[in-house]
Formats: structure tokens, sequence, C-alpha cells
């Protein structure tokens, strides 16, 4: 390794250091809601506490690779590309020590969340309907939630549905309800429809009539 000195003489390791974590918000839409992933800690500080999915970066490991190792192996979520967040700073985020986290988010459809539910040790939190819950998690994941929920609603005013959270071919009426929860208000229906219509292709179909209700054109996200 190329030896290092600064202009004060000093070399890298002279420098205190942080450690680096990953921690990943995994968003979907259950219930009506916004939910975050939760993982019950297994061992060590906290042990039996409810809070994202993270872990501490180990020696030349790629943020990346600790973020889906991470997902592996405490909630069994493969085939996965999270994004980078943002970077959460604060020194007493952790009251471990030293701690900086790299926080990811990702939108995942429920129905591939199926393996993590099926564990005691994973389960869904409404970040609106239980904030008693959220903002109880440690390591500062409250602020990491938040920031990963106005990104999901940053990504749903612009396209139809980012996440694939609805299963193709939907129609408008489901995709402006889903919008409605994401967006956490009521969505005014002509506006929504122009502003989504180029967005979305027909599919020539139409769905059932359920219940008196008109049929409606099967749609999907243009690629």
């Amino acid at each position: 390794m190329k030896e290092f000195k600064d202009s004060s003489g000093h070399s890298l390791i002279d420098y205190p250091r942080p450690s680096v974590a990953v921690d990943t918000a995994v968003l979907t839409v259950a219930g009506g809601s916004i939910c975050v992933l939760l993982v019950r800690r297994a061992d060590g500080d906290r042990a039996g506490e409810w809070a994202l999915p993270g872990t501490l970066l180990r020696e030349r490991e790629r943020l990346d690779q600790a973020v889906l190792r991470c997902l592996r192996e405490k909630a069994g979520i493969l085939g996965r590309v999270p994004r980078q967040l943002r970077v959460f700073d604060d020194p007493a985020r952790d009251d471990r020590g030293w701690v900086l986290s790299v926080a990811h988010v990702d939108v995942v459809p429920l129905r591939e969340l199926g393996e993590a539910l099926a564990s005691e040790e994973a389960r869904l939190a409404s970040v609106a309907g239980e904030p008693g819950a959220v903002a109880g998690l440690p390591y500062g994941h409250a602020d990491i939630v938040a920031k990963a929920v106005e990104w999901m609603q940053a990504a749903y005013a612009e396209a139809p549905d980012p996440g694939a959270l609805l299963e193709e071919p939907f129609t408008l009426k489901d995709l402006r309800e889903l919008h409605e929860v994401v967006a956490g208000s009521s969505l005014m229906r002509d506006t929504f429809r122009r502003f989504m219509e180029p967005k979305l292709a027909g599919t020539g179909q139409m769905s059932d009539g359920v219940r008196g209700r008109p049929s409606r054109l099967w749609v999907r996200a243009r690629s």
C-alpha cells in the first residue's frame, strides 16, 4: 500500500475514523398504508428490538455488497438493487460509538416479501399507522424512514409505478388509489388522469364490472 503523508506529516491512520454502517429502508404498500420492513435484532446491542435491516461494513467490502449481504442474511431478500438514499452522519446517532450510516432505500411489492414475512423475526410497520413504533427505532432509523418515504413520494409524483407495486395490467383507478396511499392525500381524478395517461399504454382489454361498477380499460406503464 502506498505510504501517504499530509502537509502536517500525518498518515491516514493517525486520524480518528468512524465505523461505517449500511441501513436499508425496504418500503411497500400494505393495508392502505406505506409500510417499512423491520427485523428483530438477534444479539448484541439492542437485542430483541426492531430495527431496519443494517450491518457494519467489513474490511474491503463495497457498500452495495454489504447491503445485499444484510438483506439476504437478515430478511431473506434476494435479487434486489436498493439505491443509496443519503449519508446520516450525526455523531450521536449510535450509542455504541461513532458510526456513519450510508442509508439505502428500495420499494418492493408486497408479493415479493412473503419469505421475509414468514419469519417471526421480521414484520411490516405502517409508517402512518404506527408512528410510535417508527419513532422508537434505534440508531436514528426513524430519520432514515422519513427520508425514504420522501424519496418514494417524489418518485411516484413523476412516474406511474416505479416500484412495480401493482401487478400489470391495472386500471387507472387502481393506479390512482395507489398514488393516494403514497401521497397520503386524495387526488383529483381528472387531473391525475390527464397527467398519467401519456405515461400509460392501453391493453385493448376491459376489466369486468363488479357490483354494478363500470368496466375499465386495463393499462400498463410505458417502458
